[in-house]
């Protein structure tokens, strides 16, 4: 691959990929600093656009936004003699200290495949993966709203929260997905926060998950109210109320057990085969605790403690 290198006018170049980027605030204020500090490095990659005069930018839209921002003209790139999808792939399959997210990746291959043509069994030999992996990437942006992938563009929305909640979300219902989406603007939820607030969401009714997307905050704290609550009890009731629970937890399920069984013509085997060990583990547990009873000569401790520590009985 011929290469060459310059400098260049940073009005000469054709941004057409800067839409297959995902913003980090983070990572290009420190990338400033250190061209303010240091100078630019290593140079940007360009590629000359078969359809004009001008230089299509395929990597070093960083170094470009930093550049801009401590108000520089002109740009160091090296121009390489190859065709736009050669350069795309290179750029995806070569070692860099930023690799791509995957929503970037999609975006790349989905250009691949719209504007240069390629199949994804090409692009799969050409990239050395699968195809099933070019085909994962692309069903990622399957489904995703156009303003959940501003955001996520933006930095303003992760790449998990995105694929995790949003898009399941959007493809339920587009306009919880918005009102989300418009939520997570105003008021920021981590990983965490979304996480268990999607999984509630996924057990509601529908007339909770209308409240539920108008003020997500509100059942996180719900939510945290309900485990104070929880540790509140456990601490009063002791191990006694705890072994109650898990009592009551089990003779739940076995009765969910009986009232699915009509339905279940003929019996699942998974469910024959499961009834002896059931059977078993009850049968220990019942010599266990029977065990226990004949054998439980223990005193209370505290009052072990007061007779161990009187000394000799004084006449």
């Amino acid at each position: 691959m011929d290469v060459i290198g310059g400098e260049l006018d940073l009005h000469r170049l054709d941004l057409r990929y800067a839409a297959t980027r995902v913003a980090d605030p983070g990572a290009t204020r420190q990338l400033t600093a250190s061209l303010e500090r240091c100078g630019q490095l290593v140079p940007c990659v360009t590629v000359q656009d078969p359809g004009g005069s001008a230089l299509v930018l395929i990597d070093g839209y960083r170094r470009i936004a930093a550049l801009r921002r401590l108000g520089r003209d002109t740009v160091t790139v090296e121009c390489w003699g190859c065709d736009l999808a050669s350069a795309l792939i290179s750029l995806m399959v070569r070692r860099q200290d930023r690799g791509f997210a995957a929503i970037e990746q999609a975006l790349l291959l989905r250009e691949l495949v719209v504007r240069e043509g390629l199949s994804q069994r090409e692009l799969a030999a050409r990239t050395g993966r699968d195809v099933s992996w070019v085909n994962r990437r692309l069903q990622l942006l399957v489904g995703l709203p156009n303003s959940v992938l501003a955001a996520v563009r933006a930095g303003e929305l992760s790449n998990w929260a995105a694929s995790r909640i949003l898009v399941p979300l959007a493809r339920a219902n587009s306009e919880h997905a918005e009102r989300l989406l418009a939520v997570l603007g105003r008021d920021r939820l981590t990983t965490r926060d979304l996480k268990q607030w999607f999984g509630q969401y996924e057990r509601g009714s529908h007339e909770v998950r209308e409240r539920m997307v108008n003020n997500p905050r509100l059942l996180l704290r719900a939510l945290a109210d309900r485990q104070v609550e929880r540790g509140s009890a456990a601490l009063r009731d002791g191990p006694e109320g705890a072994v109650a629970s898990e009592i009551r937890q089990i003779e739940a399920a076995i009765a969910r057990l009986r009232r699915r069984l009509p339905a279940l013509r003929p019996v699942p085997q998974a469910l024959i085969t499961a009834m002896p060990r059931v059977k078993a583990a009850l049968a220990v547990l019942d010599d266990t605790i029977t065990w226990s009873i004949t054998h439980d000569n223990s005193r209370d401790l505290f009052e072990r403690a007061c007779a161990e520590g009187a000394g000799p009985y004084a006449a």
